[in-house]
């Protein structure tokens, strides 16, 4: 190989660098901007767990950690260990870098008896998510609990689980090997989909790693105000209007809802419109969640565009809660035809900048659902037949406030992909200029 086609040869390597690059930026959790949250790993070191095993249990929290923005204002870690006795390993308040909480990680020590994940439970609610040991009470601090178990609990974890998640817990529970399925799913927070996982052997539960950083990957600008219109007419009848509150509270739980960042707003039509509370009035999940439960079903017609036309002059107005330059999502919900024409509302939110999605249940006119969902319709437009399979539709509507599509693209990303570009153009130029004068030299030379 010539000189030239050496230096040609790395200009090529140069340039899948820079793919190779920004992979690897997109990936690099580590990169990404966490938002603040109190986060208790609950791990099962009980006479089941060998100790190779607990040492991979333990290379999973590292590298989990390893994704996360740590900090007395950002991100604080703490990790409960149990068997039979319950132990608390670190507490939140205890370290503000990676580097420490990593190195008392790798100190932990299996306890070796029994499995009393009730009592890990009551533990972590009562004294791990404490005041005392480091947990925050701001309402824009989410609290979650990572349980990792192998075992089936030797106490009862029904009543305790319920008990954690009401008091604000969202609960994440991975199951490894023989581990008993229905107890996972007594510990998960809904939708169970997202919070229930499983691997066949502690060896492989590494490969949850990138699901967890991902979880707990935020956008720098996610200010989002998002309201929801739903229909309370006559023919959704009251059993399916509870499923419609729960499947309200399914978004809410994938929603970033705090003073900053998302707002939410709830409006019910029927022959009439009635606000049910206005944007910015609940900023945590919990009172927004109890909010939608209390909602009262109206059981009358079916006035869709009238329902559209006071989301577009009333609810996304300042008066009402909603934020200049802030994106502005509705979330449209009917189960059957409009009783009034719904064209000129239908366009006005969309002209008004309004990202809107339509949801339609058993009777609902998919061709009025596409003409109220923003492009691109496939998705914002959402249809099952049956109220009991709306959860799918929860679990499909992606709320994208991001500019990027990958959800560890943040800004910090982002500059790191150009300076990377930057310095890669920077080393083109001058491999450019090295080969110019070597080809000068092959000339002289010959």
């Amino acid at each position: 190989m010539t000189l030239t086609g050496f230096v040609m040869l790395l200009c090529i390597l140069g340039a899948q660098a820079t793919v190779d690059l920004r992979n690897a930026a997109a990936m690099a959790a580590g990169l990404c901007n966490t938002k603040p949250t109190d986060i208790v790993f609950i791990i099962d070191s009980s006479r089941s767990v060998r100790p190779s095993e607990f040492e991979q249990v333990k290379v999973f929290l590292t590298k989990v950690i390893d994704g996360l923005t740590v900090g007395a204002d950002a991100t604080r870690v703490g990790v409960v260990n149990y068997a039979s006795r319950v132990k608390n390993e670190v507490s939140l308040k205890s370290h503000k870098t990676k580097a420490a909480l990593v190195k008392a990680v790798s100190k932990i020590e299996p306890l070796s008896t029994g499995t009393m994940t009730g009592l890990a439970i009551q533990f972590a609610m009562n004294v791990a998510f404490s005041e005392l040991e480091g947990a925050r009470k701001s309402p824009g601090i989410s609290k979650v609990a990572i349980i990792v178990t192998d075992g089936r609990p030797q106490d009862n974890i029904r009543d305790i689980a319920a008990k954690a998640r009401e008091s604000g817990i969202e609960i994440f529970a991975i199951g490894v090997g023989r581990v008993d399925m229905t107890t996972l799913r007594q510990m998960a927070s809904e939708p169970q989909e997202d919070h229930v996982d499983y691997v066949e052997s502690y060896s492989l539960i590494e490969k949850l790693t990138k699901k967890f950083q991902e979880a707990f990957c935020a956008c720098s600008n996610a200010a989002t105000d998002v309201v929801f219109l739903i229909d309370g007419s006559k023919s959704v009848r009251p059993e399916n209007f509870e499923l419609v509150k729960k499947w309200i509270n399914l978004i809410i739980d994938k929603l970033d809802v705090s003073e900053a960042n998302t707002h939410v707003g709830l409006v019910q039509y029927s022959s009439s419109v009635k606000q049910e509370f206005p944007l910015g009035r609940y900023n945590n999940k919990r009172a927004l969640k109890e909010a939608v439960k209390r909602m009262d079903y109206m059981e009358r017609g079916t006035m869709t565009g009238q329902a559209l036309s006071f989301l577009v002059d009333n609810s996304f107005t300042p008066n009402q809660g909603a934020r200049p330059g802030v994106a502005k999502i509705g979330i449209v919900f009917t189960d059957g035809r409009s009783q009034d024409f719904i064209g000129d509302a239908a366009r006005k939110a969309k002209e008004s900048g309004f990202n809107m999605y339509a949801v339609g249940v058993g009777n609902a006119v998919e061709d009025e659902l596409r003409e109220i969902a923003s492009e691109p319709i496939a998705d914002h437009y959402f249809y099952t037949a049956d109220f009991k399979t709306m959860n799918q539709i929860a679990k499909k509507l992606q709320i994208n406030v991001c500019e990027v599509e990958d959800p560890c693209e943040c800004n910090s990303v982002v500059k790191f992909q150009k300076k990377v570009e930057e310095a890669l153009q920077a080393l083109t130029k001058k491999l450019d200029a090295v080969t110019k004068r070597i080809a000068a030299l092959e000339n002289k030379i010959v």
